[in-house]
C-alpha cells in the first residue's frame, strides 16, 4: 500500500457520520442527538525517481467541524434545536458596526463639502 492509500484510509475513517451526527444523549425521556457540519479538505502527491532525482511523495489533509444544533426527540414529537454561534455573531455585530460608522462618516464629510462650497 502506498503513503497516498493510506493518507485516504485515513480521510475516509475520518468523514464518518459519527462526525456529523453525535452519540445520543437520554435524560428525562427526552432525546438529544447533536449535530454539526464538517469539513474537510486534502492533498497529494506521488513521484518516481530517475537516475539523479530521488522517489518523493507527500500529502495532507484537514477537517473542520462546528456545531450547528441538536434534534430533540419527546416521544413521538421531533423537533430541531440551533447552536449559537455567539462568536459569529459577536464578529458580524462589529462589521456591521463598522460599516455603518464609514457610512455616516462618509455622509457628514459630502455634507461639509456642499455646505463649504
Amino acid at each position: 500500500m502506498t503513503k497516498i492509500d493510506e493518507l485516504m484510509d485515513k480521510a475516509r475513517d475520518t468523514m464518518t457520520v459519527k462526525r456529523v451526527y453525535g452519540e445520543p444523549y437520554v435524560k428525562d425521556g427526552v432525546t438529544f442527538i447533536p449535530a454539526a457540519s464538517v469539513k474537510g479538505g486534502g492533498g497529494a502527491g506521488e513521484g518516481e525517481g530517475g537516475e539523479k532525482a530521488p522517489a518523493g511523495s507527500g500529502g495532507g489533509f484537514g477537517v473542520s467541524a462546528r456545531p450547528v444544533g441538536a434534534y430533540v426527540i419527546r416521544g413521538d414529537d421531533v423537533s430541531w434545536v440551533p447552536a449559537a454561534d455567539t462568536t459569529r455573531v459577536i464578529i458580524v455585530g462589529e462589521v456591521v458596526g463598522v460599516i455603518a460608522l464609514l457610512v455616516v462618516r462618509s455622509v457628514f464629510r459630502a455634507r461639509r463639502k456642499r455646505v463649504m462650497s
